[in-house]
């Protein structure tokens, strides 16, 4: 009897077969092994290079597509579907884009404002910064956007170095604008979103946009004739004084609303937006990334720890924007039961430490935590697509083809890049930390700051690697490890984080030098344990004869700066110690720290519960160690 293989043989497949099994499998392995990024790579480099081409097609095609255009559109294709929910209202696109209307509509009835003049916006989250900021957009005026944590002289400042026509407040910071209405600017017309007022020569908005028309204003009002061409100001706090406007183009915006698509957000994310709106990474990320893809977006009118998951999950949030102070304080929060209980699918910010990033992942459940970095000015970005813990991107010959940067030797002490005895700066080796630079081209322009030419000129970097070649420099300090990944190491300069925010220590300097008893302050940024960024700490020089008033200091630093800005640690010496080149010496302070079992000068800490400057004792150092005193 025949068996079922001698009525129907199986095939024998050709001699060539096995063996381009046994070549597919090894070219696997040997893939796995020698470029285990290559997939992940591909992917990534693929949609910079789908977007980058779209754009492309755009310019040839003669076009000039923006952001808001792509608002419009998005209006007009889906009128009812919820852009913005705030305090449980829901706004739908077709209603952010008529009360924008109502907007415009106003300020071109009631000012003679022309394309391209500058408004200057100081509001808190709130549908309504969104509406003034898209209604000025549509009648083609450049928006600046005004920290609202920033106080008297420093907020004059950044209004007047952006030299606006026109400052529209939030009605919940009227108790600012009574502070620098005396001394504004004559010329600049002040709107309040109010129905009435008080103020004497301030002009009411929520009154006039109730019997506003709904029309779309001339489009040609809005239309841009370049990408390059400002369409916001965002305050920055570079690695100089006070604070910059940092011109944003069209371009910036879209390379901005592109991350979280890039990241795999798609339309029918809903997207959880607590930063604030006046940040880049709130309004171009956030605000730009719904746009880009048509989702929506859960405003809060400011973060809070303890509020954050249960929102999560009231409005079905998938994406959350953090930074990293924000990660460790979900992190800080007592556990719950259910804490993974949520539809978050993906976390993306920047600045989170290695050891909140695992302990995140590990209590709040597999979210894809996307980490990335760039400046608000800056034209380099890179983005953690492998999800790599620690890193802030990875980079590879292709993507230095499309934006190339490189990391050079920085000499700490003159406080400068190193550069050779041809006057060349010179790259360092990978595992080396290096000032990152990013060259400077028609694709990756710098657009620099407004009003101030000088500062936009600090920031390049001529004649680096040959002659008339131009870098941006970013200040930042990076690592390169083996395998191509980027992480961030320090700020140079005059700069550093807390709170998620840029202290400029010459700005805080200031401040504390305009007491009568200070010869010379001198800041900087100290480390402390389990906590992002750098503690402020000033060290003090007394005028001769004179004593320390620590009732006059604190009420200084709190009524002149930021809370972030606030210096936490006080030091007083006899002499300040300066550089070879007679700047002010901070590297020893910043190794010594505000330890007082090896400090012999007098330390104090600014106790927030007491509201004074105290004694910084050895009991009190270790409180503040082991997390027991609330920073």
């Amino acid at each position: 009897m025949r068996g079922w293989d001698d009525i129907y043989p199986l095939p024998v497949p050709p001699s060539w077969v096995p063996g381009a099994a046994v070549g597919i499998l090894s070219l696997h392995f040997v893939q796995k092994l020698l470029f285990p990024y290559f997939w992940a790579d591909l992917r990534y480099l693929l949609k910079v290079m789908t977007y980058g081409l779209r754009m492309e097609m755009y310019r040839l095609q003669g076009r000039v597509v923006t952001v808001l255009d792509k608002f419009v559109k998005l209006a007009e294709k889906q009128p009812h579907k919820p852009f913005l929910i705030y305090e449980g209202t829901v706004h739908t696109y077709r209603d952010v884009d008529r009360r924008s209307n109502r907007i415009a509509q106003v300020f071109l009835q009631h000012e003679a404002l022309k394309k391209g003049d500058t408004v200057a916006l100081l509001m808190g989250n709130e549908p309504d910064f969104i509406h003034v900021w898209f209604g000025l957009a549509k009648l083609g005026c450049v928006v600046a956007f005004l920290n609202f944590n920033v106080r008297f002289r420093s907020l004059l400042h950044c209004v007047n170095s952006c030299e606006p026509k026109i400052l529209v407040v939030g009605a919940d910071l009227l108790g600012i604008l009574e502070e620098i209405l005396p001394k504004l600017q004559k010329d600049v017309s002040v709107w309040i979103m109010a129905k009435d007022t008080t103020f004497p020569s301030v002009h009411t908005l929520l009154d006039k946009i109730e019997t506003a028309s709904e029309d779309p204003v001339p489009v040609n009002r809005c239309s841009a004739n370049s990408l390059k061409s400002a369409v916001l100001y965002i305050f920055t706090s570079g690695t100089t004084g006070l604070p910059k406007a940092a011109v944003i183009s069209h371009l910036q915006i879209l390379k901005g609303a592109a991350g979280l698509w890039a990241f795999g957000a798609t339309s029918e994310d809903i997207i959880y937006i607590t930063l604030p709106l006046y940040h880049s990474a709130a309004s171009l990320l956030g605000i730009g990334g719904c746009l880009q893809l048509g989702a929506t977006c859960v405003l809060k009118k400011k973060f809070s720890a303890s509020q954050f998951w249960s929102d999560c999950r009231k409005y079905n949030v998938t994406v959350i924007q953090y930074i990293g102070e924000l990660c460790r304080y979900l992190c800080n929060q007592p556990v719950k039961e259910g804490e993974k209980n949520h539809k978050v699918r993906l976390a993306v910010g920047n600045g989170v430490r290695n050891d909140v990033w695992r302990e995140f992942l590990n209590r709040f459940g597999a979210i894809k935590i996307c980490e990335f970095y760039g400046a608000t000015e800056g034209n380099i970005c890179f983005m953690n697509h492998t999800g790599k813990i620690g890193s802030v991107g990875r980079t590879n010959f292709f993507y230095k083809l499309f934006f190339p940067f490189d990391l050079i030797k920085y000499d700490f002490q003159k406080d400068e890049p190193i550069r050779n005895k041809h006057g060349w700066c010179e790259k360092v080796k990978k595992g080396e930390a290096g000032l990152l630079i990013s060259k400077v081209n028609a694709k990756n322009p710098f657009f620099g700051y407004a009003g101030n030419k000088r500062h936009t000129e600090k920031k390049l970097l001529c004649e680096v690697f040959k002659k008339g070649d131009l870098y941006f420099n970013t200040g930042d300090l990076m690592v390169q490890d083996h395998d191509n990944f980027l992480y961030f190491w320090d700020r140079i300069g005059d700069t550093f984080r807390w709170k998620g925010e840029n202290v400029a220590t010459t700005e805080v300097s200031d401040v504390i030098a305009m007491l009568d008893f200070i010869q010379e302050a001198n800041v900087y940024g100290v480390s402390v344990p389990d906590h992002e960024g750098k503690a402020g700490m000033a060290s003090l020089i007394l005028k001769h004869n004179a004593s320390l008033d620590l009732e006059q200091m604190y009420k200084q630093v709190v009524t002149h700066l930021p809370s972030y800005a606030c210096p936490l640690f006080l030091r007083v010496q006899e002499k300040m110690e300066m550089t070879g080149t007679f700047k002010q010496q901070k590297f020893r302070l910043v190794d010594e720290g505000f330890n007082p079992s090896t400090i012999t000068d007098p330390l104090y800490f600014l106790d927030n519960a007491k509201k004074a400057y105290v004694l910084l004792t050895k009991e009190l150092h270790e409180m503040i160690l082991s997390g027991k005193m609330k920073l």
